[in-house]
């Protein structure tokens, strides 16, 4: 009997190990079992945090009564934040404005490009005017669950173990930011990950107009756009990379279109606004550093500087490793609009751009443009919570590491209103995942460089 016991243990212990492994064939079951029991949390979340709407004389306990502009109907909700504002911009459109200048809502002027127009537009419709909130927590609810899938395939592709799987569904933040507030980062966070499955499965054309439908949605996406350019450079050459980058700014230029023939400049200094002033009460990041500080313009630029510098370092170092030629033979070609490559080296380069290598290249320029943002909002969590535990597995340290930073970074941003302590641990997370995602890309193909034709000849007719 005493021996059985030990024999049952380490049958059930290396049963679970290929599971998580991926090693068993009940493996493929898991990423289901997991998708459904957040599909039922998505439900128990509206169930349990309802968003009213009912007409009300006065203000009732659950949460501020708004009056609805366009029935006259006071609203109590004690869940949408940004909503509201979204449905007075989007009013002022359907009734006719485009001009970018004059279009306003309560928490101010309409600072998104023209895909979250669009796409407010079209819940416009199907909220009733924005007036069903109720309705939009559906909608959002299924939009977080598409986007989970989609961030559930990525990481299927990439071969990560299934113990990560779970910090995927796990974060209460991001159900709040999806499930209850109905941001329009939620659409950005789906648009990236569908720009990540594409590049995955060397869909380009498709993954560049996700990734731009999801830049004009909102422009937090230009933190991604070195990688994007790395990996399209490697996957498709000079010329197959310039063609699709030309794709990206017609689409942008079309979807602008209405706004730009009324202003212009109107359109493009409020939809890419680079030097709006942020304020010190929303921060989720740099609270820490005083207001006096986070306001100040050496602040600003030092952050940017920083920016720079680890994004050329990454670029330089790891990024272009699958480069089969080091970056002093790539530069001059690429201003003279020629491949660097030959025929061989052009597939060899193609080839190195593997499913880990977009997740890791993408997800790591995220992390770097998060850790030296000059505000993080609570919002801003879409782009973190399925980046992270990624980043962490792919650098290899222990689970116990993965889990425990990944605590951490919940708890941090989970904190409202954000404390001194708070944001050092936001900022602390960001730092170690940048640092873990520089040992990530070592992990990456790394051709090595070739040498000129001109320099293997010699070599060549000796061998001869």
């Amino acid at each position: 009997m005493a021996d059985t016991q030990p024999g049952l243990l380490s049958q059930a212990i290396g049963f679970v190990s290929d599971v998580v492994n991926r090693r068993h064939a009940l493996s493929k079951l898991v990423p289901f079992a997991l998708f459904g029991i957040d599909a039922v949390l998505c439900v128990l979340i509206i169930w349990k945090v309802p968003c009213k709407q009912t007409v009300a004389r006065q203000p009732a306990p659950c949460g501020p009564v708004v009056l609805d502009r366009w029935t006259d109907q006071r609203i109590i909700t004690d869940t949408e934040i940004d909503w509201k504002a979204y449905m007075e911009q989007i009013s002022q459109y359907v009734a006719g404005e485009r001009d970018y200048t004059l279009i306003k809502g309560g928490t101010g002027p309409l600072v998104y490009p023209a895909s979250h127009v669009y796409t407010y537009a079209a819940l416009y419709y199907l909220t009733d005017r924005g007036t069903d909130i109720l309705r939009a927590q559906q909608i959002f609810a299924l939009l977080y669950l598409l986007a989970l899938g989609v961030v559930m395939l990525c990481y299927w592709r990439a071969k990560v173990p299934l113990y990560v799987f779970p910090l995927l569904i796990a974060s209460k933040r991001l159900h709040s930011i999806f499930v209850l507030r109905c941001f329009n980062d939620c659409f950005a966070a789906l648009f990236l990950w569908i720009t990540i499955l594409c590049f995955q499965r060397r869909f380009w054309t498709v993954g560049v107009l996700a990734y731009s439908w999801g830049l004009g949605t909102k422009m937090s996406l230009l933190l991604v756009l070195p990688a994007v350019g790395v990996i399209l450079f490697l996957g498709r050459g000079v010329t197959g990379s310039i063609t699709l980058a030309t794709i990206m700014l017609q689409h942008q230029i079309a979807t602008a279109n209405p706004f730009l023939l009324q202003n212009p400049m109107g359109y493009l200094s409020r939809a890419f606004e680079l030097s709006r002033q942020f304020l010190f009460k929303w921060t989720v990041n740099w609270r820490f550093v005083g207001e006096e500080t986070f306001l100040s313009r050496p602040f600003a630029l030092g952050l940017l500087a920083l920016h720079a510098a680890v994004l050329s370092a990454f670029l330089v170092k790891k990024w272009l490793k699958a480069s089969p030629r080091p970056i002093s033979a790539i530069i001059m070609p690429i201003l003279k609009f020629t491949t660097p490559f030959t025929p061989a080296e052009e597939v060899a380069a193609s080839s190195s751009v593997t499913t880990t290598y977009v997740m890791t290249t993408i997800l790591s320029a995220n992390v770097i443009g998060l850790l030296f943002a000059r505000s993080l909002h609570y919002q801003f969590y879409a782009y973190v919570a399925w980046s992270t535990p990624y980043l962490l597995w792919r650098s290899g340290v222990h689970p116990i590491i993965q889990y425990g930073l990944w605590a951490f970074q919940e708890w941090a941003w989970n904190v409202f209103p954000s404390t001194p302590m708070s944001s050092a641990v936001v900022v602390g997370v960001l730092a170690v995942t940048v640092g873990l995602s520089w040992i990530a890309a070592d992990k990456e193909p790394a051709p090595q460089p070739t040498a000129p034709a001109t320099q293997r000849a010699p070599e060549a007719k000796k061998k001869a």
